[in-house]
């Protein structure tokens, strides 16, 4: 089968489509899928960099998150059947023709959506609804702050948020990104070149219930400033550092609370894994998304043999939503 693979660590430039040995069969509770389009990533930049690596076991190969078409299934198999349409949350592997992935990980693709734009779901769907409902307990008539809001997990947390009747206020560095973050649902814009997220959160809603942040250390500090009495900040990127001091007496004061996580690290089964997300995600937001209350925003489908432009896309002050790698015909 075809892959990209890595020509070492760097830019965009060291990823090669080429030729790799083909998958095994897949295994007892697996299913091999035929991948028609792969969601692009942070993480992927950052595995390409070589400062992310792959958990011990996974593939080297980038790619967290495929849609495509169910080729074979493995022993015990019983709820998929070759030729079934599906989305799937991956520990890697994703850039590829073809990829095995346990059945814990598999979900329908849901009514209304598309094949391709499926592929765009299942990493922004298991972040945001495990970081933002599971963990920071959203509810309606809370608020949600999300930081990054024109991003392809803001843009699924903004639509997630609306969908549970809670106010969300967005951070964004650009008018254009500001106004597709409204278009989506936001209810505050504010761009963080010209304004205080803190100063605007406190003033409108005295603080946020849930934040959802990407910038890591830079933001600690003003995140735990804008919590509301109660809230939770859940952490889920350092693009901003990692390493920042916090002020215990700001946040015992206000009886908050931090959580930080990484999605493609936790365990396969059991509290707090990969499966039981997936299960709620299915349970809890295919509904959601049927209804088209949540609908995956993709900015650009670019074929795979054009990886280097889709890893440039992914920062670029146009994009807003999801970048996706189109691999064949759906």
């Amino acid at each position: 089968m075809f892959a990209v693979t890595l020509d070492g660590f760097g830019g965009p430039e060291v990823m090669k489509w080429e030729k790799v040995d083909d998958l095994p069969a897949p295994g007892p509770g697996e299913v091999a899928v035929d991948v028609v389009a792969a969601g692009v990533n942070r993480a992927d930049i950052a595995q390409r960099w070589g400062v992310y690596p792959p958990p011990p076991g996974a593939s080297e190969i980038l790619g967290l998150e495929v849609s495509g078409v169910i080729a074979e299934v493995g022993a015990g198999v019983q709820e998929w059947q070759p030729g079934d349409a599906v989305c799937a949350l991956l520990p890697g592997g994703g850039y590829a023709e073809r990829v095995s992935v346990p059945v814990t990980r598999v979900l329908p693709v849901p009514d209304g959506v598309s094949l391709t734009a499926a592929a765009a779901l299942p990493e922004a769907a298991a972040t945001v609804w495990s970081n933002v409902v599971m963990a920071g307990g959203l509810r309606a008539g809370q608020t949600l702050l999300v930081h990054g809001g024109g991003s392809g997990i803001g843009t699924h947390a903004i639509q997630v948020g609306r969908a549970l009747n809670a106010r969300v206020a967005v951070t964004a560095g650009s008018q254009f990104k500001l106004d597709r973050c409204r278009d989506l649902g936001a209810d505050t814009l504010i761009n963080y070149r010209e304004q205080d997220f803190v100063s605007v959160v406190t003033a409108e809603y005295g603080g946020a219930d849930v934040i959802l942040d990407i910038m890591g250390a830079g933001y600690l500090g003003r995140n735990v400033d804008a919590l509301a009495e109660g809230g939770n900040l859940t952490i889920i990127g350092m693009q901003d550092g990692a390493v920042a001091e916090v002020n215990l007496g700001v946040l015992l004061g206000k009886r908050g609370s931090i959580h930080a996580t990484n999605l493609r690290r936790r365990p396969e089964q059991g509290p707090g894994s990969k499966a039981e997300i997936v299960a709620a995600l299915r349970r809890e937001l295919w509904p959601m998304i049927a209804a088209g209350a949540v609908r995956p925003v993709v900015s650009a489908q670019v074929p795979i043999t054009d990886v280097a432009e889709a890893h440039l896309l992914l920062d670029s002050a146009e994009t807003v939503g999801k970048v996706l790698l189109t691999v064949r015909e759906p």
